[in-house]
């Protein structure tokens, strides 16, 4: 089943309407659907798509040319192109004979043809300059290699920059769009699996519904032979070269190393400036992020702490990565009783719980929905003078033109005290100066809490249990 994704959709109809040549750039890391996104859209379109495998160009060639003759119905015993140059010269050849038919060219893994052809992107840029851009013809590239995607086609001093008409960077799904895909689950059920597997469409795909929270993570994750057990390993290995030393990176981040300094002692690096390549890196993969107070600004704070940017990393590093030896030896149903499911858990989805209520209150803004129209959302962390200690603010929504700010509290537990939850959430309000207009949002994890929160009859709260937060109203 095919769930989510409507933005992106419209963008590729949006192109395909147009009459004359366009190229979209779709680039995201393996598993997030790429495929899945191209295979829904070209559903009854005169496609002809290609994927191109880790093997050489003449192999790739080889399979190109088969593709393209079946497209045109010619025979596939045809000798193949000897240059890629005849391949695309053959498919503009055969667009102009028929130029009221619009072909829809995918060509899916670009990096893994032009790594093996380096001279691919300048071949394709010649075919789109004196061919393909008098065509009816839309092109996708697509790729899995985010760095290559970036560099060699976006990149400024790629051979194909300034040709694409669209890009798209896919992301995983937000925790909204997760629970279209785990539609047997409850509320409760979501947000632990969310914060346990991510929104990767592929990870969520192996979700068992006739099987517990716990039963799928020991399946998946505590198992040698679990499918997500290396995935990791997997991806980064993909990606990058000495992988030892990326994984001991992100290894001391899961372990609790926010800031580059501990970072890197931590991942056992010569110095915090050895360390900032590899943050680099990783943060371009879309799989750590810095995060600044909000109100800060990114490019001058010493705020900014490193963090885990997909849940599923997050977990696996937290809970699977340290505990390997220990799953290696057949023990992973123990680790997962002994070290997982408690406290540690709970505190884990209690941080990832934030993530999704900021990710609540931007589908709430979006649909016009809070008190005053958001334009930033983000975390606040720092210290509270008159207290003399650290303190945070869990989610802030605000506006600066009209000086609106929503401050909330995110509680992932059975049990709250919430007159003390809102009296310290509030004593906070004037820690991010420059707000006349206040309002407070509460997110908790029952609906009985949610219900002891409203009884007070604060015109200013916003109170969200799970089950509220999920109501189809915000989650479609």
């Amino acid at each position: 089943m095919f769930v989510g994704r409507e933005h992106e959709l419209q963008v590729l109809e949006d192109l395909w309407s147009q009459s004359d040549f366009q190229m979209l750039v779709l680039y995201g890391r393996r598993r997030v659907g790429k495929t899945a996104l191209l295979d829904e859209f070209s559903r009854n379109r005169r496609t002809l798509m290609f994927t191109a495998r880790q093997q050489t160009s003449t192999a790739n060639l080889r399979d190109f040319s088969r593709e393209i003759y079946r497209f045109f119905g010619e025979p596939t015993t045809l000798p193949a192109f000897s240059l890629w140059q005849d391949a695309f010269d053959f498919i503009i050849e055969k667009s102009r004979q028929e130029p009221s038919q619009r072909i829809l060219f995918i060509f899916d893994e670009f990096p893994y043809a032009a790594l093996s052809e380096r001279s691919l992107p300048s071949i394709l840029q010649v075919a789109i300059d004196h061919g393909f851009k008098n065509a009816n013809v839309m092109m996708v590239l697509c790729g899995s290699n985010e760095g290559f995607m970036e560099s060699e086609v976006l990149g400024y001093k790629s051979p194909l920059y300034g040709r694409r008409t669209a890009q798209i960077r896919l992301k995983p799904f937000d925790v909204f769009d997760t629970a279209r895909m785990l539609s047997f689950a409850t509320p409760i059920d979501v947000v632990q699996y969310y914060a346990t597997f991510g929104g990767t469409p592929y990870y969520l795909k192996q979700i068992r519904s006739n099987l517990s929270y716990v039963q799928n993570v020991i399946r998946l994750l505590f198992d040698t032979s679990g499918l997500l057990y290396e995935e990791p390993l997997m991806l980064l290995r993909q990606e990058l070269r000495d992988i030892a030393v990326y994984n001991s990176v992100i290894g001391a981040i899961g372990a609790g190393a926010t800031r580059q300094n501990k970072i890197a002692d931590k991942a056992g690096l010569a110095s915090s400036s050895t360390a900032s390549k590899y943050l680099s890196v990783l943060s371009d993969l879309g799989l750590i992020e810095r995060r600044v107070p909000f109100g800060e600004d990114p490019s001058h704070t010493r705020k900014g702490l490193w963090m885990i940017g997909d849940p599923f990393f997050a977990f696996w590093y937290r809970f699977v990565g340290p505990n390997v030896e220990r799953v290696e030896r057949g023990d992973g149903e123990l680790v997962v009783e002994s070290d997982v499911i408690g406290p540690a858990l709970d505190t884990y989805i209690g941080q990832q719980f934030e993530l999704m209520c900021e990710q609540w209150l931007i589908r709430t803004n979006r649909a016009g929905r809070l008190p005053f129209q958001a334009t930033k959302f983000g975390k606040w962390w720092g210290t509270d003078a008159r207290l003399r200690q650290e303190t945070d603010i869990d989610v802030v929504a605000a506006n600066a033109n009209d000086r609106n700010i929503l401050l909330g509290e995110c509680k992932w537990r059975t049990n709250l005290d919430i007159s003390e939850t809102l009296h310290v959430l509030r004593s906070r309000a004037d820690l991010i100066p420059g707000y006349t207009d206040q309002h407070f949002a509460l997110f908790v994890k029952t609906d009985e809490l949610a219900q002891v929160a409203r009884s007070r009859n604060e015109p200013d709260l916003l109170v969200a249990s799970a089950n509220d937060m999920f109501t189809p109203a915000v989650a479609l």
